[in-house]
Order: structure tokens, then C-alpha cells, then sequence
């Protein structure tokens, strides 16, 4: 068989075999062995740079979407509590209604005083509690002081001698300072 009858149809001829060293008939290919390629400097900072301005952008929208949670957060933080307000207001609505229709003092009085009781046990459940400060020594970190007066008793000087309004606590942090009168 000659060269010209081992080609097919397409034109692609064999390899002929040619010897080896050792004799054996093995044929002989030139296959390209593929070796690692070794980055150049410029491919390798291209590729550390993507990698930072990645990076920086999801921690860009990290910043932007846990701002925009805290936002929300504040702006809608007490929602439950006025929420449980609402119907102190409808109550108030009603007495205002029932005054206008009635003449006896003693129920608007009671109506009055149901829905301060009302209030009263909203701000409890909501961690509020009243500071009481008539007749405690002064502390400037808890009371505001709105005047000096001489005091009526020894025993009260440097104290709280009335109470002119209330102090507030949230949860044993002031919430509001007491205003009052100190005896000198």
C-alpha cells in the first residue's frame, strides 16, 4: 500500500510508523503537551483588582441596605405602643360625646378617671413608670430643678419640696425628668 492508496475520502493519510530506539514499531505523534500558562503581572492585578471592586460593591450595598433597615426600624419603632394608644383616643372621643349629652358631673368624673386608669396601665406594660421625688434628696441627674425656696421644715433642706411634674422612667432609665422645688 502506497501513500496515495491510505488516503480516505477527506485526504487525511495515516502516519507512517516509523522505528523507535528500542526497535518497536509505535507510532510517533507530535501532541502538543499543554503546560500551565503563568499569569503576567498586568492579568494577575487586573484580576485582584475585579476581585476588590467586587468586593467593595457588595459591602457598598450592605452599608445602603442595613442603613435603610435601621431607618425603618426607627421610624416605625413604636408603632406598637400607638397602637395600643388608639383606643384610649376612641375613649376619650366617646367622653367628649357623652359630656356634651349629659349634665352630671359625676359620670364625666368617673368616664374621666376609667380612662386615665386605662393609660395608666398602657404606659405599665409598656416598661413606663412614675419616679416619685416629693421629699428625696435632690439629684440632679434624676430632677430638674425649677426653683429654691427656703425650706419650711430642717429636715428638708437639700430635699424635693414639691413636685411641680412628674419624672418618668422607661425600663429604670429616665425617661423624663422631675421637675420640682428644693428646699434650701
Amino acid at each position: 500500500m502506497s501513500k496515495k492508496d491510505n488516503k480516505d475520502q477527506s485526504g487525511w493519510t495515516p502516519p507512517e510508523n516509523e522505528q523507535t530506539q528500542n526497535g518497536s514499531d509505535e507510532v510517533k505523534q507530535d501532541i502538543p503537551v499543554a503546560e500551565p500558562l503563568e499569569k503576567t503581572a498586568e492579568e494577575k492585578y487586573a484580576e485582584i483588582n475585579d476581585k476588590y471592586l467586587r468586593l467593595y460593591a457588595d459591602f457598598e450595598n450592605f452599608r445602603k441596605r442595613a442603613s435603610k433597615e435601621r431607618l425603618d426600624q426607627l421610624k416605625y419603632a413604636g408603632e406598637d405602643v400607638l397602637k395600643q394608644l388608639i383606643p384610649v383616643m376612641d375613649d376619650f372621643d366617646r367622653a367628649i360625646k357623652a359630656s356634651e349629652q349629659t349634665t352630671d358631673v359625676k359620670t364625666i368624673k368617673e368616664g374621666v378617671q376609667l380612662i386615665y386608669n386605662k393609660f395608666k396601665n398602657l404606659l405599665t406594660q409598656s416598661g413606663v413608670a412614675e419616679m416619685n421625688a416629693a421629699g428625696k434628696v435632690f439629684d440632679p441627674e434624676l430632677h430638674d430643678a425649677v426653683t429654691n425656696i427656703p425650706a419650711p421644715k430642717e429636715d428638708l433642706k437639700g430635699k424635693i419640696v414639691e413636685e411641680v411634674e412628674k419624672g418618668y422612667w422607661l425600663n429604670g432609665k429616665v425617661l423624663r425628668h422631675a421637675k420640682v422645688v428644693v428646699g434650701n
